[in-house]
């Protein structure tokens, strides 16, 4: 492999995920997140891969069904998404809105997601060349980095939903975040392993409905107030 093909895996697998970082935080445009903290959460999604790889290789010493396998791997890479959320920005100054905690899974995401690209186009580039990689890259641009935004956006709402509630309602929502986040993670490697040629824009579209879904939810979350005060009696302000 030369230089110039290492240099275009890393930036194909790199500025996408960027390109996706940008537009997914303007919906916290209003308080935008410190870009140290959301560089800091990307790496993390990058360290969280280097992580979850050996896990995963574990895994599969231990467990020979296929399906059970990926549920298994996408656990693990929701967990370690988690981990670096928990470890990085949750107990930030700067996480003070329920929209904060999205936004931070949804870089961690899109860090792993990145280094996840690199891996995959540098094995392509490996197997059939230039040209097979740039296809690579596009499919993974449209279809698993999607995919890593919907599934961790998921545990970012379960605990921007309970961000004014106690502790164990924050539990409870993360923990219920991060199955939701496993099952559409899994469904979906299922989906493509299990697929035919046929069936790529079958697939992208319920990755694009999941899309949709995360925006409703974003919108959702700006709702998200303290429970109201007490209502003023105002029969005695006549």
């Amino acid at each position: 492999m030369t230089g110039t093909e290492f240099l275009y895996a890393l930036l194909a697998g790199v500025i996408p995920s960027m390109v996706w970082l940008f537009f997914w935080t303007r919906e916290d445009s209003d308080q935008p997140e410190p870009r140290a903290l959301l560089a800091a959460c990307f790496l993390g999604g990058m360290l969280a891969v280097l992580l979850a790889i050996p896990a995963e290789k574990y895994v599969a010493t231990l467990v020979s069904d296929q399906s059970y396998q990926y549920l298994f791997w996408a656990a693990i890479e929701e967990a370690f998404k988690l981990i670096a959320v928990l470890s990085i920005a949750f107990m930030s100054r700067w996480n003070d809105e329920p929209i904060d905690a999205m936004i931070y899974f949804i870089a961690v995401a899109l860090g792993f997601a990145a280094l996840e690209n690199v891996l995959f186009i540098l094995g392509s580039v490996s197997d059939g060349g230039l040209a097979s990689s740039v296809v690579t890259a596009n499919m993974r641009f449209f279809g698993a980095t999607l995919v890593h935004v919907v599934s961790s956006s998921l545990i970012g709402f379960g605990l921007g939903l309970t961000f004014f509630r106690g502790r164990l309602a924050k539990v409870i929502g993360g923990l219920a975040g991060l199955a939701a986040a496993t099952a559409i993670h899994a469904a979906f490697n299922l989906t493509v392993v299990n697929s035919g040629p046929n069936d790529t824009l079958r697939i992208f579209a319920w990755v694009w409905a999941g899309v949709v879904i995360v925006i409703v939810l974003f919108e959702e979350i700006k709702a998200v107030r303290p429970a109201d005060a007490p209502a003023i009696n105002t029969s005695r302000l006549t």
